[in-house]
């Protein structure tokens, strides 16, 4: 089965990027939905193996640059070759097994939490192999269990159900799992995306070096990520801020699970309000740290996004002392690095401060990044000192 594309769109492939749109396609040669497929260029020249759904935009996902079978035995391999690779420098209590397209497996997200793994799938093609996959996780990891999260409405776009539930062993409603020393209750069958954000994990431990003793801001905190290890890691008081009210009644039961209830408070509260009344009130902390969703999910939307991000960091940057931290980060693939630092120069202006930056830092090792792929670099993490 072939797929040949139009003359001149082959050089995205040629170039290591992961995916071919439909719009660069010419003709096919008895491809069926969803099945790997050899991807030609106008003159029959091979260029890669791939999996294939005309229904998608992405029309095709490349799987090999080789010209071999894609079958059980390759996705086991790409499945070893992906935890061989964790093996090296993560703890794999909490930890990103597959990043999708990183990874050779595209589409596919595997997270584990404790002796639970957490498994998505977001592409017909790889669907097929959903069985080969948690085979493979089962056979290296021994988990108590497997349980899938594709409640998720792109899946739609390739013509996939949303769908949850039990692939393998038994998965309670929540699972404990260590990050950084750090316990966290994570709910795998409800709470958001696969059940926690460990893109952060790193950023997180970084902040070691600047809260101790210190008072500490953490707005969006979620279920108290950065909060928790703040406090874990010596600061003296942390105030950490969400939206949403589960979210903080989550949180503070992880700070009692820590045994740090006595330093850490939470408060339910939309961030932006927060910081505004804060600011206004001429509140001073040692460190802010702020970590929100995503405010954009394209590229038309880009620049309001931008707006926002300046609000809070204009904010956050009046409420950190003189001399003290500030840590900023944003999720948002859309909004590129330099999109960013250009926000937070903006934001530096208006608020009168001098930012130092001690470190600029982006998503955890087990987060791996494609050069040719700016989709799978998204999370911006800068450290900074802020003088007045």
């Amino acid at each position: 089965m072939n797929i040949y594309l139009r003359r001149g769109r082959e050089q995205r492939v040629l170039g290591g990027h992961p995916w071919v749109f439909r719009s660069d396609i010419e003709r096919e040669d008895g491809a069926a939905d969803g099945l790997p497929v050899r991807v030609l260029t106008s003159a029959g020249r091979f260029l890669a193996m791939a999996v294939y759904n005309p229904r998608s935009q992405i029309s095709l996902r490349i799987l090999s640059r080789r010209d071999e079978p894609i079958d059980a035995a390759f996705i086991r391999g790409r499945v070893r070759r992906a935890l061989d690779y964790r093996r090296r420098f993560a703890d794999l209590n909490s930890c990103r097994l597959i990043f999708a397209e990183s990874d050779g497996l595209p589409a596919v997200i595997a997270d584990k939490f404790g002796d639970v793994i957490v498994l998505q799938i977001l592409c017909l093609g790889m669907e097929r192999f959903k069985g080969d996959i948690v085979d493979a996780l089962a056979q290296e990891l021994s988990p108590r269990g497997i349980y899938e999260r594709n409640d998720v409405p792109v899946r739609e776009l390739e013509g996939l159900t949303q769908q949850t539930g039990l692939l393998f062993g038994e998965v309670p409603d929540r699972v404990e799992m260590q990050e950084n020393g750090v316990r966290f209750l994570v709910d795998v069958k409800e709470g958001q995306k696969t059940g926690f954000f460990l893109d952060q994990k790193e950023n997180r431990a970084a902040i070691a070096p600047f809260v101790s003793g210190m008072r500490v801001l953490d707005c969006f905190t979620h279920t108290g990520s950065f909060a928790l290890h703040a406090a874990h890691y010596g600061a003296a008081e942390v105030t950490g801020v969400d939206i949403s009210e589960h979210a903080c009644a989550c949180a503070l039961e992880n700070a009692r699970l820590n045994g740090v209830e006595d330093r850490v408070r939470f408060e339910c509260a939309n961030a932006f309000d927060f910081l505004r009344a804060h600011q206004t009130a001429k509140e001073q902390y040692d460190v802010v740290i702020l970590d929100p969703p995503a405010f954009t999910k394209t590229r038309s939307a880009v620049e309001g996004a931008l707006r926002g991000y300046k609000e809070i960091n204009l904010r956050g940057m009046k409420l950190t002392r003189d001399g003290g931290f500030f840590i900023t980060c944003s999720c948002s693939q859309h909004v590129t690095p330099d999109l960013f630092r250009g926000m937070l120069l903006e934001a530096q202006k208006d608020a009168h401060v001098q930012l130092r930056q001690i470190e600029w830092r982006t998503q955890g090792r087990d987060h791996p990044i494609l050069l040719a792929s700016p989709e799978t670099q998204y999370l911006k993490c800068g450290i900074f000192q802020v003088f007045k």
